[in-house]
């Protein structure tokens, strides 16, 4: 099918808003779920960024495995979704989501004070 410019921008727009909304949907969706995979440490509160920052010292390399995989898995599906879509510049498309993805992790590490091996590690 050929496409005309006007088209294949909007499609390529699309492909990266749609890879970022399904990237959160799979990011959120395995973060919500963390919990009942590996229970949180007894006394944190994880309902809230302010309770997760004041808990985070409780934490455990364990606890540590959803998040990263939340993390992982959402960038890629979106990545995906994102290279599916587009027209053309596929990879460029999914290096986008890559880089929002990045700049993501970087401001919830910037915002809560985690184990060092891991903001090197995400």
């Amino acid at each position: 099918m050929e496409y005309t410019k006007t088209q294949i921008i909007l499609r390529n727009l699309g492909a990266i808003v749609l890879g970022t909304i399904v990237g959160i949907i799979v990011n959120g969706g395995l973060i919500m779920i963390s919990g009942s995979v590996i229970a949180p440490p007894d006394g944190a509160d994880v309902t809230t960024t302010e309770g997760l920052a004041k808990s985070i010292h409780l934490f455990e390399p364990k606890h540590y495995l959803m998040p990263f995989l939340a993390h992982a898995l959402g960038t890629f599906v979106g990545a995906l979704v994102a290279a599916l879509i587009a027209v053309n510049f596929k990879m460029r498309h999914a290096l986008i989501i890559g880089a929002v993805f990045l700049f993501g992790g970087i401001k919830m590490v910037m915002d809560l004070d985690s184990a060092p091996w891991f903001n090197v590690l995400t």
